[in-house]
């Protein structure tokens, strides 16, 4: 089993801008490593404070295929000062072979800053 993080921003505190990130972030996720949804044993999502209008999984629960069995679990990410507002961030666990080497974690829009040591490695 492996993890897989990744993580994005958005613009607004909107239900339908969560949803769209959160499932965009995952796609990109599964795309990158070639994941099928029956190897993740489970998704954990976490949004800063400042997000309240949805649930992440809830829209990722609703929006890529085969999630519907996969266990998925919100929570609220640490109100640290300084830290990237309005950030959606995935932990996905996977049944997988690749060594913890071959794995792509994904960081999308103003979310990439957070791992700053991955550009330039495929991850994106």
């Amino acid at each position: 089993m492996r993890g897989v993080r990744g993580a994005t921003t958005v613009e607004n505190d909107r239900k339908e801008e969560i949803w769209s990130a959160a499932a965009e972030l995952v796609s990109a996720m599964l795309d990158a490593n070639g994941i099928a949804s029956e190897d993740i044993g489970a998704a954990i999502f976490s949004a800063t404070e400042d997000l309240v209008s949805a649930f992440p999984s809830a829209g990722v629960r609703a929006r890529v295929p085969g999630f519907d069995a996969v266990p998925l679990f919100d929570a609220r990410q640490l109100a640290i000062e300084g830290s990237l507002p309005r950030c959606l961030r995935v932990l996905l666990l996977v049944d997988t072979e690749k060594r913890q080497q071959e794995i792509k974690h994904i960081y999308l829009r103003e979310a990439r800053k957070l791992r700053p040591d991955l550009e330039g490695k495929g991850e994106r």
